[in-house]
């Protein structure tokens, strides 16, 4: 038996939901590119979980259903205002809040597939209204409830900041939503597959989910890239900064995958949308340093920007502070970890594979006394 460090080109399961194929992202066969010029996020969840585009009387009946299914237990609430904001890393409240959502919902332990189905729209439509509130509950504000007009994106950002956002704001969003639904068989996608194999409950997968999202190589990664380009004070510096940490053998995050071979398809969507939205906002510098450092690293180190790298200065233009990026992540990515959670049910097998044993053998048992 021969082992495989970190599962890497193992094949794992078979998926009708997303694929990487040839450095292309497709979502049940879309590409990524006709979707992220083309989709709403509503129509990227539905096409997710139904294997289908909706028409429009099932997209109008699914964005109501997610806008009715928004609002949080107060119990949720009142727990999120007990943290120590100080301290509470945002990640660990939306995972502790979700786990607590499972508690107060009467089907939590209902395992019939509609029963299923039902729960996947009640935690995606939860999931953003938490993230909201916590934002807004540390910096001593309200939770504000969504408006059934608005879109799933808008609603974010409307709940985030109490305003109605501009245009150019939801078109950022929605895309970065949309780029970020599903990812094939990624680190908490996985993690999410092998929790509910066992036949655990819904949210015990979503909660494991996060757990996996909240690590800084895998959801964490645009957090860094925001804080390693505010560290830079001006665009000149930007390559001598990045000199440093490679002299240092720093990680630069942001760059490279470890699927993708020619470059992440998605990266060049918010790449555009953060040219367009720091220019907006007057961050244009964070755009620049960015074209700096990505052409550097492709061309000393081979490696081209990912899907992370740009989104940090796409959801620093929103106002959004820098550690929500990753619960902004998770708000995206539930619809793909939900899709995943029902295709597993629907086909289990307890996912148990083996490990090959590299440590001492033929030992003997000594006695406590002659050791």
């Amino acid at each position: 038996m021969s082992s495989t460090k970190g599962l890497e080109g193992i094949t794992a399961t078979e998926s009708s939901i997303s694929s990487i194929i040839d450095d292309k992202l497709t979502y049940v066969g879309y590409d990524i590119d006709d979707l992220a010029n083309n989709s709403s996020f509503e129509e990227v969840i539905y096409l997710l979980w139904n294997q289908k585009l909706p028409n429009k009387d099932e997209l109008n009946q699914f964005k109501s259903d997610l806008i009715s299914n928004m609002d949080i237990p107060q119990e949720v609430v009142d727990h999120l205002k007990s943290y120590d904001l100080s301290t509470v890393h945002p990640m660990a409240a939306l995972r502790t809040a979700v786990s607590m959502l499972g508690i107060h919902d009467p089907e939590s332990d209902v395992m019939e597939d509609q029963a299923n189905k039902d729960k996947a729209l009640r935690i995606q439509a939860k999931m953003p209204t938490v993230v909201t509130a916590f934002a807004r509950i540390r910096n001593g504000e309200e939770p504000v409830s969504p408006k059934k007009e608005l879109s799933f994106a808008a609603n974010f950002l409307y709940m985030l900041n109490g305003k109605n956002p501009e245009n150019i704001e939801v078109e950022a969003f929605n895309k970065a939503l949309v780029l970020h639904a599903d990812h094939e068989l990624n680190a908490s996608t996985f993690t999410a597959r092998v929790c509910v194999a066992t036949l655990s409950d819904i949210y015990s997968g979503v909660t494991a989910a996060i757990g996996a999202l909240k690590g800084p190589l895998h959801g964490g990664a645009n957090e860094r890239v925001m804080k390693m380009l505010t560290e830079i004070d001006s665009v000149e510096d930007a390559i001598p900064a990045i000199e440093k940490k490679l002299e240092n053998k720093e990680k630069i995050m942001g760059m490279g995958h470890r699927v993708y071979q020619s470059g992440d398809p998605r990266a060049k969507h918010l790449k555009e949308m953060s040219r367009e939205l720091t220019k907006l906002t007057g961050h244009s510098k964070y755009y620049e340093m960015s074209i700096k450092i990505e052409d550097y690293i492709k061309e000393n180190k081979g490696l081209p920007a990912n899907v992370d790298f740009y989104s940090a200065s796409v959801y620093h233009s929103l106002g959004i502070d820098h550690d929500i990026f990753t619960p902004i992540f998770a708000v995206s990515r539930v619809s793909g970890w939900l899709a995943h959670i029902l295709e597993q049910y629907a086909d289990n097998r307890l996912i148990r594979p083996r490990a090959e044993y590299v440590g001492p053998k033929g030992q003997t048992y000594t006695p406590i006394d002659e050791r």
